[in-house]
C-alpha cells in the first residue's frame, strides 16, 4: 500500500442512523476518484451508486459482512479521499478504500509508446485501475450487458435492484439500494426477468451465477487467471463478460475485451488510423501485454469518437408481448 489509511472514527457496527464509520486515505498521489471508480457506476441512474452536487460518492454495497453505504469524497485543498461509512458492512468497505481507489494498480510499470495514449496518461495522471473486491455483484451487470444496448442494460439493472434491493443503510440520498443477494437474484420469477427486458439466456446465466457465488469469490484470492477459468465455466458466460468483470473485481490491467462492437474499431483508429477487428485488436494490443486494459481504457479517456458509418442498432423491446 503506497498511501496511508487512518482510522478517524468507528462504532461498533457502522450504525444505520448515526455518523457511521470514518476513515481518511492520503494516498501520496494524485486521485481522479471519479474516473477511478467510474466504471463501477452503470448509468447516471444506478440505484446503488450515486453522485452529489458536492462531487461525493455514495454507494451501497453487499459485503461479506452484510449491506454497507459508503460515502467518498476528496478532501478540500488535499489528494486525501474520508470515506464514511454504516451498515453491518461499514467496516469491510473502508478496509479497502485504497484498493477501490487504485492503490494496487501499478501503471508506473506501463511504457505507452504510442503518442495518443502517452498524452492520455500525462492527461489522466489521477486515474488508476478501480478494485472493487465484490466479483458477484460486479458481474451481474455485465451478464445483463451480454448482446444489447448500454441503455437497455442500464435500465434492467435499475428495475432489478429497485424492486429486489433492500434500502441502504444510513442516512442516505433518497432511493440508494443495496443490490440484492445472490440467492434472491437465483429466485427472480421468470416473469419478472421479462418485465425488465433480461433475456432467457441472460438470466439463466446470472442465475447459474449465483448459484455458484461462492467458488466465484474465492478467485479474489487466487488472481485473475482462476476467475477467468471459473468465470467462463459457468454457461452463459465467454471471454467479454469475464475480462469486463475482472477490469472491475480484480483491478486486472490486462483483462482485454473481446467480442465487443465497438471497442475494436476504437483501438484500430486510434493506433493505426483504420478500423480492425478482434484479430486485429489483440495484434495492435500485444506490445503492451500485461496492460491490455489500460490501453483500451486510456483510449477511452482520450476522447477519441469512433467515425460511425450507419445507424445504431435497433434492441426490440419485448416485455410487453
Amino acid at each position: 500500500m503506497s498511501g496511508r489509511l487512518r482510522r478517524v472514527s468507528d462504532s461498533v457496527s457502522g450504525d444505520s442512523d448515526g455518523a457511521g464509520a470514518v476513515r481518511e486515505w492520503s494516498p501520496g498521489r494524485p486521485l481522479d476518484l471519479h474516473r477511478t471508480l467510474g466504471p463501477l457506476r452503470r448509468g447516471a441512474g444506478d440505484p446503488a451508486y450515486r453522485v452529489e452536487a458536492d462531487n461525493s460518492i455514495w454507494r451501497a454495497v453487499r459485503t461479506p459482512d452484510g449491506p454497507g453505504t459508503m460515502r467518498l469524497a476528496l478532501r478540500r485543498g488535499t489528494a486525501s479521499v474520508m470515506g464514511r461509512a454504516w451498515g453491518p458492512g461499514a467496516g469491510w468497505l473502508l478496509d479497502r478504500i485504497p484498493r477501490l481507489c487504485g492503490d494496487d494498480d501499478r501503471p508506473e510499470d506501463f511504457v505507452p509508446a504510442h503518442p495518443l495514449l502517452a498524452d492520455a496518461l500525462a492527461r489522466n495522471p489521477g486515474w488508476r485501475i478501480t478494485r472493487s473486491d465484490a466479483l458477484v455483484e460486479v458481474l451481474i451487470p455485465c451478464i445483463l450487458e451480454q448482446k444489447t444496448t448500454g441503455r437497455q442494460a442500464r435500465a434492467s439493472w435499475r428495475t432489478l435492484v429497485r424492486q429486489y434491493g433492500e434500502p441502504a443503510p444510513g442516512p442516505v440520498p433518497p432511493g440508494l439500494r443495496v443490490p440484492p443477494a445472490p440467492a434472491t437474484w437465483a429466485q427472480i420469477p421468470s416473469w419478472d426477468w421479462h418485465k425488465a427486458g433480461v433475456e432467457p439466456g441472460q438470466s439463466k446465466a446470472v442465475i447459474d451465477a449465483c448459484r455458484h457465488a461462492g467458488r466465484l469469490e474465492e478467485t479474489l484470492q487466487l488472481g485473475t487467471a482462476v476467475a477467468d477459468q471459473r468465470l467462463r465455466a459457468v454457461p452463459g458466460i465467454g471471454g467479454w463478460t469475464s475480462a469486463e468483470c475482472r477490469q472491475r473485481s480484480h483491478g486486472d490491467p490486462d483483462a482485454v475485451t473481446v467480442g465487443d462492437f465497438h471497442l475494436p474499431h476504437l483501438v484500430g483508429v486510434a493506433l493505426i488510423g483504420r478500423r480492425v477487428d478482434d484479430a486485429g485488436m489483440l495484434e495492435l494490443l500485444e506490445p503492451y501485454r500485461g496492460h491490455r486494459y489500460r490501453v483500451t481504457r486510456l483510449i477511452e479517456l482520450s476522447g477519441l469518437k469512433n467515425p460511425r458509418y450507419g445507424p445504431r442498432i435497433t434492441i426490440q423491446d419485448h416485455r410487453a408481448h
